[in-house]
């Protein structure tokens, strides 16, 4: 685990709606970053799969879980600059389910190369787990193309993708980007930059959780 994030046992107990949001990451602490709040709710994801076996990689990449929270919120990030950017929630769970969150996103990821969105119809392929990047408590880092097609006769428009999946104590940070066809960042591999995911869990070690 890296030094900067490293702050295990600190935070095992669940944050409040409130002491989650005032932990997100805002533009003041991120530096050529643009910060917007996304929609998130407390309801697990009731995304699937096909294979079933892949519904945690399918919720991971809209930044959320089959599992319950006791509270989420989300963020929107923008590089100033044109650069690579990232959509974040953070959730925080009770009674281990956060490690369990991190458990069956990598359960997952290790088996599954291809499979589809079953809500949305959209398939995946290429699938391929990264090197731990050694953030938090534990981390899971996740590469895969989205094969987008309105239907089975259209030529798919490839759109790579990377997930990105932090705990630190009973919080888990899920992060994703993707390189939108025609965008600055072409075709090679979504990169999720390095200085949101360490601001972000610097800010999450500061924030104490009520008794």
């Amino acid at each position: 685990m890296s030094d900067e994030a490293n702050t295990a046992g600190m935070h095992d107990k669940p944050l409040s709606k409130g002491e989650l949001e005032r932990a997100a990451i805002s533009a003041k602490d991120l530096d050529g970053y643009e910060v917007n709040p996304a929609l998130a709710t407390t309801p697990a994801s009731h995304k699937t799969a096909d294979p079933a076996a892949c519904t945690p990689v399918v919720q991971a990449l809209g930044g959320s879980s089959g599992f319950k929270a006791t509270a989420r919120v989300g963020r929107m990030i923008f590089s100033k600059k044109h650069g690579p950017g990232a959509s974040m929630i953070l959730s925080s769970h009770g009674a281990g389910d956060a490690v369990r969150v991190i458990d069956a996103f990598r359960t997952a990821a290790k088996k599954c190369t291809t499979f589809k969105d079953v809500l949305v119809d959209f398939r995946y392929s290429e699938a391929e787990l990264q090197p731990d990047p050694g953030y938090g408590d534990e981390s899971v880092s996740l590469r895969l193309t989205q094969l987008a097609a309105v239907d089975e006769d259209e030529e798919p428009v490839r759109v790579p993708y990377t997930v990105l999946a932090v705990r630190q104590g009973a919080t888990v940070a899920m992060l994703y980007a993707i390189n939108r066809p025609g965008g600055p960042q072409g075709e090679g591999p979504a990169v999720i930059p390095a200085a949101i995911v360490r601001t972000q869990l610097a800010k999450l070690g500061k924030s104490q959780p009520s008794e």
